[in-house]
């Protein structure tokens, strides 16, 4: 939790720097409650910092390709010449971004991890699979991640500024 504290305190100063007036002074702090929230029930001052990236990732505000092009760059596993992501490392990523939308109140069951690894890797008989086939599979927006494209969409329309008038 210290070693997350002094990374986020890092990246919003340098937020702060980017964008003068539109960050929080208490933004690391905030953030870091979340993630202890998210990860560290218990409260033993331990958050495995993949976790904590994955969320990161997932309530950035980049697009939703970079962002599964950041997952499976920290999910995956190399395997000679290639990077792979093995079954167990998806059902990882899966446990880690539902912890988010259970944060508040919307949690899903192990059941749909499975169902939802289980469909990643449908046709598939490797125990891992590339990228190309990783990436395809999210965009299908499968049901356990469908508040990811959801929140980008809505974050993403915030800033339409259009010239119509309603009545």
């Amino acid at each position: 939790v210290q070693q997350i504290s002094g990374m986020l305190t890092e990246l919003f100063q340098r937020a702060r720097l980017e964008k003068p007036g539109q960050v929080d002074p208490r933004a690391a702090e905030f953030t870091l409650s979340l993630l202890a929230a998210m990860y560290d029930r218990s409260g033993t001052g331990y958050i495995k910092t993949r976790s904590a990236a994955a969320a990161l990732i997932a309530l950035s505000g980049d697009s939703l390709l970079a962002k599964y092009r950041a997952f499976f760059q920290f999910y995956a596993v190399p395997d000679g010449n290639s990077v792979l992501i093995t079954r167990s490392a998806l059902r990882s990523l899966l446990t880690d971004l539902n912890q988010i939308p259970a944060i508040v109140g919307e949690s899903c069951t192990l059941s749909c991890v499975e169902i939802a690894t289980h469909s990643c890797f449908h046709g598939v008989l490797n125990s891992a699979i590339v990228e190309e086939k990783f990436l395809s599979w999210l965009r299908s927006e499968p049901a356990v991640l469908l508040w990811l494209p959801t929140c980008y969409r809505l974050s993403a329309t915030e800033m339409v500024c259009h010239q119509a008038r309603c009545r």
